[in-house]
């Protein structure tokens, strides 16, 4: 009987070196930015599939900042186009959006954005830096093995 596992992947960082590794980041434009993010995805599935000794890759779960460029819908077409043939082939996608979080770095009220950036709620400063929500991370994948 198949044994389904779970591989947790914590590293925005191996992902951005996949992706920069490859790509020159002046010849991206639109669209291909999904496609060179989504290929780092597939490559680092198929890695820790291999070393889980996986038979297939059935869920990847994906963690993007609300900041983030990142476009689901686009993702989800270059994966179903470049998985063919893989472990990962019919995996499902999962995306999770993470809010963004903001600081005023003058009265240190700390918010949520709920449109677009705004000045600080409390004091009005535009003085703020970003706490969260440009967070791109592959954080885990679930496997069947053999």
């Amino acid at each position: 009987m198949p044994v389904v596992g779970i591989v947790p992947h914590h590293f925005l960082a191996e992902i951005e070196y996949e992706f920069y590794k490859s790509h020159h980041i002046s010849s991206i434009i639109g669209p291909m930015h999904e496609l060179a993010i989504t290929e780092s995805i597939l490559n680092i599935s198929l890695s820790h599939a291999n070393q889980a000794n996986a038979a297939r890759v059935t869920d990847v779960y994906l963690v993007i900042g609300r900041l983030s460029s990142i476009v689901d819908d686009s993702v989800q077409f270059y994966w179903d186009m470049i998985s063919q043939g893989t472990l990962c082939e019919g995996a499902q996608l999962h995306f999770r959006r993470i809010p963004a979080r903001l600081v005023c770095l003058d009265c240190r009220e700390e918010y949520t954005l709920d449109g677009d950036l705004t000045p600080c709620p409390n004091c009005s400063s535009a003085h703020v830096k970003i706490v969260s929500g440009e967070e791109f991370l592959l954080e885990s994948i679930e496997v069947v093995q053999t």
